[in-house]
């Protein structure tokens, strides 16, 4: 609802979690659950997210706690991805690409778990990276047909960096957005800012993006 509702998402999960009005969440709720919301992917423990806040470990035990109360279908998932991992020996992404996990059954216990947090992030980040790379393949079918001045140049993580004349860009930058976020459809929407200037760096900033979302 909150990636539907355009909503700050972290600001979300924090209201949800410690059971605040939206507008009362402040930065330090904000910032732990921006720590589990990207923490959880990675498989970190209550020990991680405690270094990472400068908490104590029973208050971050706590607060994922929360997050596990608030967010059920969150620990279902871990959970059943885990087991299926386990007797398959593989996962696989949203679109089918799969990632083979030799020591999902082994008996030493930091191989195993290793594998157990590769298991629960591959999924989630491989789904990331199936998604540019298709949506890579599509505008570049478009820029050929249709603005073969502008060139897609770079990809990093899930952005894209393109250069041309500056007049062409303003005119196809909203279009290759919207190409973006219609390459598959999710549960939630896909968002894609994008930003103009005259190298990458400065399109991250403020002033070179067209619209925001923190």
């Amino acid at each position: 609802e909150a990636f539907r509702q355009n909503l700050d998402v972290h600001q979300a999960t924090a209201a949800e979690v410690f059971g605040l009005p939206l507008e009362k969440v402040g930065s330090d709720e904000r910032r732990a659950a921006k720590a589990i919301n990207f923490g959880l992917i990675y498989g970190m423990s209550a020990f991680g997210l405690a270094r990472q806040l400068g908490i104590g470990r029973n208050e971050a035990g706590e607060y994922i706690e929360r997050f596990f109360g608030r967010y059920p279908g969150v620990k279902q998932f871990m959970d059943d991805t885990r087991s299926a991992a386990r007797s398959r020996g593989y996962v696989e992404t949203l679109f089918g690409r799969r990632l083979y996990l030799p020591n999902i059954n082994a008996r030493n216990q930091g191989l195993r778990q290793y594998a157990e947090r590769t298991a629960i992030n591959a999924p989630l980040q491989g789904t990331a990276a199936d998604l540019i790379k298709k949506a890579m393949i599509d505008l570049q079918a478009w820029l050929d047909a249709n603005a073969p001045g502008i060139s897609m140049i770079m990809q990093v993580h899930d952005e894209l960096v393109f250069e041309g004349p500056e007049a062409l860009l303003r005119e196809k930058a909203q279009t290759i957005a919207d190409h973006m976020v219609r390459i598959a459809p999710l549960a939630v929407p896909l968002v894609a800012d994008f930003g103009l200037a005259g190298n990458w760096d400065e399109a991250h900033q403020p002033h070179g993006h067209a619209r925001s979302t923190s």
